[in-house]
């Protein structure tokens, strides 16, 4: 929303915003506080809240050209980014360039939450493509798959093709090097 001086001030209260449930493997869910598709902002960002089940994880991806951060706000994990290992705990704040792979997993017994930045936005469109909506009050599904067009999905919001490393062995070509899938 807009006046006659350009964006205006932006107050998201508890149970405002838009939010996901997320599939497998992070399972939780997500909310999305600031939207491009909602907001009007001077400098093109989205940002809002993930929570991450017990066990689970964001999988390793990158973006190209977002920026991200990453400030936690409850729970235990550990946050591998280009293959070094950096623990989650309440206060820690991470700045992800792009280009330079992450992921998160959650290791300790409850939920881990972390509120997100990512600049210029897009987030959005992935989590409602790849999600269920949720509304507060409603019971935790039962994990859900990714969707079948999920590197398709990616490619057209704001993750980069991870390029695999090369492999040996008797399995190659029977997953899929961008999803995970079995072929």
């Amino acid at each position: 929303m807009t006046h006659e001086r350009g964006p205006i001030p932006i107050v998201v209260q508890p149970n405002e915003a838009e939010s996901y449930w997320q599939p497998v493997p992070a399972n939780g869910f997500v909310e999305v506080h600031v939207s491009r598709h909602r907001h009007q902002t001077m400098t093109p960002f989205e940002s809002g809240i993930q929570e991450v089940a017990p066990g689970c994880f964001v999988r390793e991806h990158a973006h190209d050209p977002h920026e991200e951060l990453i400030l936690v706000i409850d729970g235990e994990g550990v946050a591998m980014i280009d293959d070094a290992e950096h623990p989650m705990r309440p206060g820690t704040t991470l700045y992800l360039a792009p280009t330079h792979k992450h992921k998160f997993t959650n290791t300790g017994s409850g939920p881990l939450r972390f509120f997100w930045v990512l600049m210029p936005g897009g987030l959005s469109d992935f989590f409602s493509a790849i999600g269920r909506p949720r509304q507060q009050g409603d019971p935790v599904p039962e994990p859900f798959p990714r969707p079948d067009n999920v590197a398709q999905i990616e490619a057209d919001t704001v993750y980069m093709k991870l390029f695999p490393e090369v492999q040996h062995g008797p399995n190659i070509g029977d997953r899929d090097d961008w999803t995970g899938a079995a072929r």
